[in-house]
């Protein structure tokens, strides 16, 4: 099972959130957070280097899950864990409406 997600910003990885034993840590990727081009991914996560933490996935992550008939639909598909967050932002949030998507695995670009 893949413990950590791929953060992207209008397509520039922003950086990751990982899932630990004690919960959730989101941090900028050093060259994302350098270029002063770049945008806070959320007014929740200011561009910094600090770690963000959070016992549970964070509210703005948690936000990007669909809801209803296509969150069903999407748990069916992928034989995913109704409770397990993480898992479903990880197998539905890559095509998100928004500037920020989530992947499975870094992309290069």
């Amino acid at each position: 099972m893949n413990n950590i997600a791929y953060v992207y910003y209008k397509d520039i990885f922003a950086g990751t959130l990982v899932k630990s034993d004690s919960g959730f840590i989101f941090t900028y990727d050093d060259s994302y957070f350098k270029n002063k081009k770049n945008r806070p991914i959320s007014l929740l996560f200011p561009l910094d280097k600090q770690e963000y933490q959070s016992n549970t996935l964070f509210p703005f992550f948690d936000g990007l899950i669909p809801e209803g008939w296509l969150l069903e639909v999407a748990i069916k598909r992928y034989k995913l864990d109704y409770k397990d967050r993480f898992q479903i932002l990880l197998e539905t949030c890559s095509d998100c409406i928004g500037a920020v998507s989530i992947r499975k695995e870094k992309i290069d670009g």
